[in-house]
C-alpha cells in the first residue's frame, strides 16, 4: 500500500518485463476514472510502452472530448474483442476501483486472467486481489495519486499537455471543482504544476460542466421540483428517478452526475441520496457532510461502498421498497447524523 521506493522499483521492473499492457477502470466511469486511465495511457506511450484502455460501458458525453478517449475500447460495445484483450494481457492496471467486482461486466475475466494486476486507487478498504497496490485514501483522486507515482519515479518531466489535461479533469471532478476532498496543500500544488504544462483550465471547466443538454437540465428540474424529499428530523434529503422519469427526459449516460449534491447543499442536511431505477435494481449514490461515513452505511446495508463522504452501489428491490427501506434505517442513525452536522458547521 502507498508509495515506497520498493513499490516504485517493482513497478518499473514490471513495465520493463511486460509487453502487453491493459488499463482498466470501473463501471459507469467518472472524470477521475477516465482522467487517470487516459493519463496513464499517455504516460506509458511517452516511455515507449504501448497500452490499451478498457472501459466497461459508455462514458458520459462531457468526457468524450478528452485526448485519447477515441482509442479506448468499450466492453459492452465489443465484448468478444475486449475479452481477448484481457486474456492476452500480461500486465493489467486497475484504475480508480478497489475491487474487481467494480468493473461489473468483466469481473470474472479479470479474475481468470494470468496477468499481473496493479491497483492505483484512493478508495477505502481495497480488496486483496492485486499483485501490487498503490492505495492512498488521503489524496483527492486517483489522478492525484498517479501524479505522485510519476513524481516519485523521477519522471514528472515526462508529463505532456495531454496528460496534464487528463490529470486535471480527474482532480477537478473528484473534488467538485475544488470544493471538497481538497484540504491537502499538495492537491493545489499538483494542480498548479499541471497548469504550468500549458493547459487551459477555463476551457477544461467549460467542456466538463457547460455542455449539458436541454433534456438533462429539465431532468434536473424534475428532480428538484417533483422527486426530492427532505427529512429534517434526520438531517437527510433524497432524490429518486424511475425508469419512466429517465425515458421522459431522454436520459443519456452521465445525466445524473452531480445531482445528489443538490440535495446535500440544502441547509441543515448532512446526508443526501440519489436513487435511480435500473431494470432489476436501483442504483444509489450517497453523500454526507462531516464525520458521518456513508461508506460504512452503504457497506452495512446496501453491499456498496466508496469514500467516507461519497459512496454508492446497487439495491435489488423496486423503487417504493428501496425508499421505504432507506427511511426505515435513518432513525438508528439520527443522533450520529445530527452530531456530524453540528460539528460540520
Amino acid at each position: 500500500m502507498g508509495i515506497s521506493e520498493s513499490s516504485i522499483s517493482y513497478l518499473i521492473k514490471l513495465l520493463e518485463e511486460k509487453s502487453d499492457v491493459l488499463i482498466t477502470t470501473h463501471y459507469n466511469p467518472d472524470g477521475d476514472a477516465i482522467g487517470s486511465s487516459l493519463a496513464l495511457f499517455h504516460f506509458l506511450s511517452s516511455q515507449g510502452i504501448k497500452s490499451k484502455v478498457l472501459i466497461p460501458n459508455e462514458l458520459p458525453s462531457f468526457l468524450q472530448w478528452m485526448p485519447g478517449v477515441k482509442d479506448a475500447f468499450i466492453y459492452d460495445v465489443n465484448p468478444e474483442i475486449c475479452d481477448g484483450l484481457i486474456a492476452s494481457a500480461d500486465l493489467i492496471f486497475c484504475m480508480d476501483y478497489n475491487g474487481l467486482g467494480r468493473v461489473k461486466l468483466f469481473t470474472d475475466q479479470l479474475r481468470a486472467a494470468s496477468a499481473t494486476r496493479i491497483l492505483i486507487d484512493h478508495h477505502v478498504q481495497p480488496e486483496n486481489e492485486f499483485d501490487l497496490a498503490f492505495s492512498i485514501i488521503s489524496v483527492s483522486s486517483t489522478s492525484e495519486l498517479l501524479y505522485q507515482i510519476i513524481k516519485e519515479a523521477g519522471l514528472v518531466d515526462a508529463i505532456t499537455k495531454e496528460m496534464a489535461e487528463c490529470l486535471f479533469v480527474g482532480i477537478m471532478t473528484d473534488t467538485g471543482s475544488f470544493s471538497f476532498a481538497c484540504n491537502r496543500p499538495e492537491t493545489f500544488e499538483i494542480a498548479a504544476n499541471l497548469i504550468n504544462n500549458g493547459i487551459d483550465v477555463e476551457r477544461i471547466h467549460r467542456m466538463v460542466y457547460d455542455t449539458y443538454s436541454e433534456s438533462r437540465m429539465r431532468l434536473l428540474g424534475h428532480c428538484l421540483g417533483s422527486n426530492m424529499k427532505v427529512l429534517p428530523e434526520f438531517a437527510t434529503a433524497y432524490i429518486w428517478l424511475t425508469m419512466e422519469d429517465l425515458e421522459q427526459y431522454d436520459y443519456q449516460q452521465g445525466d445524473t452526475e452531480g445531482v445528489v449534491n443538490y440535495a446535500l447543499s440544502i441547509q441543515n442536511v448532512a446526508v443526501a441520496a440519489l436513487f435511480t431505477e435500473r431494470g432489476d435494481r436501483v442504483r444509489f449514490s450517497l453523500r454526507s457532510k462531516g464525520e458521518f461515513s456513508v461508506n460504512e452505511f452503504a457497506r452495512a446495508h446496501f453491499n456498496g461502498g466508496g469514500h467516507r463522504n461519497a459512496a454508492g452501489g446497487d439495491i435489488f428491490k423496486n423503487m417504493p421498497e428501496t425508499l421505504a427501506w432507506f427511511e426505515s434505517l435513518l432513525p438508528s442513525y439520527s443522533v450520529e447524523i445530527h452530531k456530524s452536522l453540528a460539528n460540520y458547521k
